[in-house]
């Protein structure tokens, strides 16, 4: 399996963990370069060939990098902005369920794996800085690509995203994510928060994994078209919806009423 990990000349967030993960796992430089930057790679996971890519533009607007770069994954190593400035970390599954205001394509959502979500969100709480917020977030922003791809965030400043310990903890969390593979039962979620505060807690306590999620401020642009588009760019077989049920709002009967037109069975997340 090859895996891509992209991150951005203009992410301090990014090329910090780039730089931990060339210098604490010994990235070998090879011959071959991207948007003119050097390409490294590791191979010491066994069937896992791990590239490192600088790209010059924003990740958000890295639109068809799939179609440039070679791999079965691609992990997206990023920042992340808060208005509250939050220290956190943070990953989540891309695309937009709504307008493309911040790349991808509108109402298009990019492949997602529960398992590699779970995975790194799991060892972000046990790596992870425990005066940060660590959080799963709901599917949001770009690039737009057809690989199963990923966003891991340190936030949500500059003080936290030059960290070098913030670095060495997302380059860890990375690396020993990818050296594991787990089974779990695989969801999509619907409702609640985009920090995903209910779902985040079901997941660290359940084997349950989280594909895409839909939050309860886009419920209202959520239509049957979406929902199936969201069980057919999971890249595990979907073996049920998990719905936020105080979290669905004034939209929960019409939601209610879209699932019985999807083959799949819906749990409660207060049930489960």
């Amino acid at each position: 399996m090859n895996i891509a990990i992209i991150s951005s000349s203009k992410d301090l967030a990014g090329v910090n963990i780039r730089n931990n993960l060339i210098e604490i796992f010994n990235f070998e430089g090879i011959d071959e370069k991207f948007d003119s930057n050097n390409v490294y790679e590791y191979n010491k996971i066994k069937n896992k060939n791990i590239k490192s890519y600088l790209i010059n533009s924003d990740l958000i607007h890295a639109e068809n990098i799939d179609k440039k770069i070679e791999a079965d994954v691609f992990i997206f190593a990023s920042k992340h902005k808060s208005k509250e400035n939050t220290p956190s970390f943070t990953v989540h599954p891309i695309g937009n369920w709504d307008k493309a205001e911040f790349g991808g394509e509108e109402r298009k959502l990019c492949l997602s794996s529960a398992v590699l979500l779970k995975n790194l969100f799991i060892k972000l709480n046990k790596n992870g800085n425990k005066n940060y917020e660590i959080s799963m977030e709901a599917t949001h922003h770009g690039p737009y690509i057809s690989k199963p791809a990923v966003f891991v965030e340190i936030g949500s400043t500059e003080k936290e995203w030059s960290d070098k310990s913030n670095g060495e903890i997302i380059a860890k969390t990375i690396i020993s994510t990818l050296n594991q593979d787990n089974k779990y039962k695989i969801a999509v979620g619907i409702g609640g928060t985009h920090y995903c505060t209910n779902f985040n807690k079901i997941v660290l306590s359940t084997d349950i994994a989280l594909s895409h999620i839909c939050p309860k401020y886009h419920l209202d642009k959520l239509n049957e078209g979406l929902l199936q588009q969201s069980i057919e760019k999971t890249k595990e077989k979907a073996d049920f919806i998990l719905l936020d049920w105080k979290g669905l709002g004034t939209e929960k009967q019409r939601i209610l009423n879209l699932l019985k037109n999807i083959n799949l069975e819906f749990k409660r997340g207060d049930q489960v």
